[in-house]
């Protein structure tokens, strides 16, 4: 028997591979499918099943396209409602998987379809338990994203106690943990960066699990701390439920080269959203008037489903060149399906072509010491998250979350001039680059962000608070 978690980093999310004497089964598997076909090829095997935990909101899932590519049977726990063809299973449904069996455990409580996968190895002892959003390390999902008329967060929240009592908590504690999400995902308030565990060691840990914490306790502590989820989150939960258009068309559209006067006229034609994935210092130095920075080699997909609201809007791609299908592959993973095209060459052929272009200016934390200390009123603008700023600041500085960053604008006065710094430099370069194509030519970056701060020791910095949430 074969187990292996195919981790993607972007969106913290792990799916699963599974295969026994010739027969295979994917776990909420990605928008792209052909890492899944290509695994069971190379081994010989059929893939059966395409086994969902629950409707995802964070990303679209790939369950369509691969059932039809591999002739699989979809797979939802109890209650879940699609609208195309899948088997709905029922509370300890078993499905068998070569010489190994899979049982269904309904979990509600993140969402009322929610349900664990329980596998037993060839010899039939229980192994591992693949537990969506129900179940992370160090932590459980979210009980608020489910809501619905008299289905309320405190309701689901008492649901998913009794899930993962009567269903999680009594399995051996031997059995292994397989998370839908690791930390960095907005599906949880504080989980662990590992990614598996033992129910065992979960029962020790994880606070959730506490073995003399009441419904009541439990309800409250999930429950604190959570901040609105992203908006783009019940757009990909409609898809996942309802269908969607092929990766492969949305890849053949969105993966068309245009030269500089193509894609310029493709931008003033469509009021297409000009979005540079390149590095956030690269980008600084130099990009098309108006275009917004999202570094793809950061959290690409969750900010960008966190920035755009239209999940519909169409969308022209700078990439660094031979990184374009990426780029689009990635975006299409959170539901963002029209791209209509790229700048080939990128932006050296924007340049080269005598485009005009913008830059952002930047400063060295050196350097900004030495501002702050002729002049200590200077704005200092921390876009990290509430809990991050909460946690350690730099004493005087404005709190001014990139998730908000459309609440900013009535906060920053166009005529001063503000230095922006997040923790690491990726954030605060998005944040500048929105409100610089928005009229705000004031904003200068801080390089290295708060972890350069810190460790110049020429700040006053806030005790450090350890905190509650990490969202």
């Amino acid at each position: 028997m074969k187990v292996e978690q195919i981790y993607t980093g972007c969106l913290a999310q792990g799916a699963y591979y599974i295969e026994s004497e010739g027969e295979a089964v994917v776990i909420d598997p990605l928008r792209e499918v052909k890492p899944y076909l290509e695994r069971a090829e190379k081994n010989g095997a059929k893939i059966k099943y395409v086994l969902e935990t629950h409707f995802h909101a964070d990303f679209v899932s790939g369950h369509l396209d691969l059932a039809k590519a591999a002739g699989a049977q979809i797979v939802y726990g109890p209650t879940a409602k699609p609208n195309f063809e899948a088997h709905v299973a029922t509370d300890g449904e078993v499905l068998k998987v070569g010489k190994a069996t899979i049982k269904v455990l309904h979990t509600p409580g993140h969402t009322m379809e929610s349900s664990c996968f329980l596998l037993y190895n060839e010899e039939g002892k229980e192994h591992a338990v693949f537990t969506g959003d129900t179940l992370f390390i160090n932590d459980v999902g979210r009980p608020d994203l489910a809501q619905k008329g008299t289905i309320t967060q405190e309701v689901l929240a008492g649901y998913l106690f009794d899930s993962l009592r009567e269903k999680i908590m009594t399995l051996p504690d031997s059995v292994i943990v397989f998370p839908g999400h690791g930390a960095g995902s907005a599906c949880g308030k504080n989980m662990s960066k590992e990614t598996e565990d033992t129910i065992g060691r979960q029962k020790m840990v994880n606070y959730a699990l506490r073995h003399n914490m009441t419904k009541e306790e439990f309800i409250t502590e999930v429950i604190t701390g959570l901040m609105p989820p992203p908006g783009y989150f019940p757009l990909n939960a409609r898809m996942n439920r309802e269908g969607y258009e092929s990766i492969e068309e949305v890849l053949q559209r969105g993966c068309q080269p245009l030269s500089p006067n193509a894609f310029e006229a493709a931008a003033n034609e469509t009021g297409a959203l000009m979005l540079d994935t390149r590095k956030p210092e690269v980008f600084a130095q130099g990009f098309i008037p108006n275009a917004i920075n999202i570094g793809v080699d950061g959290n690409f997909a969750p900010w960008v489903g966190a920035l755009i609201p239209d999940i519909k809007q169409q969308i022209l791609v700078i990439a660094e060149p031979g990184r374009e299908e990426e780029v689009v592959t990635r975006l299409a993973r959170v539901g963002y399906d029209y791209t209509i095209g790229y700048l080939e060459g990128g932006f050296e052929a924007w340049q080269k072509a005598g485009k005009e272009f913008d830059h952002i200016q930047s400063v060295t934390v050196d350097k900004l010491a030495a501002i702050h200390k002729q002049n200590p009123a200077i704005n200092i603008l921390d876009v990290r998250k509430q809990s991050e700023y909460a946690s350690e600041h730099i004493i005087g500085a404005e709190n001014l979350p990139l998730d908000f960053v459309n609440d900013a604008m009535s906060k920053i006065d166009r005529n001063q001039t503000y230095y922006v710094h997040c923790a690491g430099g990726y954030r605060s370069m998005i944040f500048n680059s929105i409100l610089r194509a928005r009229g705000f030519n004031n904003l200068i970056d801080v390089q290295g962000g708060m972890k350069a701060i810190r460790e110049s020791g020429e700040f006053t910095v806030t005790d450090y608070v350890a905190p509650i949430t990490m969202l």
